[in-house]
């Protein structure tokens, strides 16, 4: 499967997420690399009985907010450590799915409709949008929404890019591709495969130093 030696040791190396957010939640919804920052699970318009799908889940923190929330919510992920991280903590959600998938291939294969499907730095970011757009067009009900965020494009470094994910110190690390693109670009992308409602914009990252924002993009089936 694409990229899963990447997204494994990618899973070894990132941590779960804190047993409570500033509030004192178990659960919430964080769209920023930074915590207790940015939007939430609003932007995403859901109604009460709404099916939503995670492109790249990981250890499933957002996607169990969903589900507490009474949503029925779908979980792709490519690494079996990330599911299984995402199953021992979350478990419990019965309205909370877990599935070892490419998001492409699954898109392809399922004959579900989803109301909305997102991806918070992840398969959006990691996958040809050339290919990934038309795929979830015709699996998000008309008006759906499909939202995403990832990391702003460097000035100049546009299209497919390469990441590096370090393994341990005397191996070399693994490369997958990402897309990035700046706000104009997305727009124009999504439109052109037929999403509506587009937005796309760069929440400032919180006071100090060094830090990136984070590209947030919008938009309906």
């Amino acid at each position: 499967m694409a990229n899963t030696a990447a997204w494994n040791a990618y899973a070894h190396q990132k941590a779960g997420r804190r047993p409570t957010n500033a509030a004192g939640a178990a659960t919430w919804f964080n769209w920023t690399q930074y915590p207790d920052h940015g939007p939430g699970a609003e932007v995403l318009s859901l109604s009460a009985t709404s099916v939503v799908l995670e492109l790249g889940c990981g250890k499933g923190g957002n996607l169990a907010h969903l589900a507490t929330l009474g949503h029925r919510a779908i979980g792709l992920d490519v690494s079996p450590p990330q599911l299984t991280a995402a199953a021992a903590q979350w478990g419990n959600l019965a309205s909370m799915e877990l599935r070892q998938a490419e998001a492409v291939a699954y898109l392809g294969e399922t004959d579900e409709k989803f109301d909305a499907a997102f991806s918070v730095f992840g398969a959006a970011w990691f996958t040809d949008p050339e290919v990934l757009l038309p795929a979830l067009h015709a699996r998000l009900i008309p008006g759906g929404v499909f939202a995403f965020s990832q990391r702003p494009a460097i000035e100049g470094c546009y299209g497919c890019q390469a990441s590096y994910i370090n393994r341990c110190d005397d191996e070399d690390p693994l490369v997958v591709k990402r897309w990035d693109y700046e706000p104009e670009g997305w727009k124009a992308l999504l439109a052109r495969h037929g999403f509506t409602d587009i937005t796309a914009r760069v929440i400032a990252a919180p006071p100090g130093p060094r830090k990136v924002g984070t590209l947030l993009v919008q938009a309906r089936a």
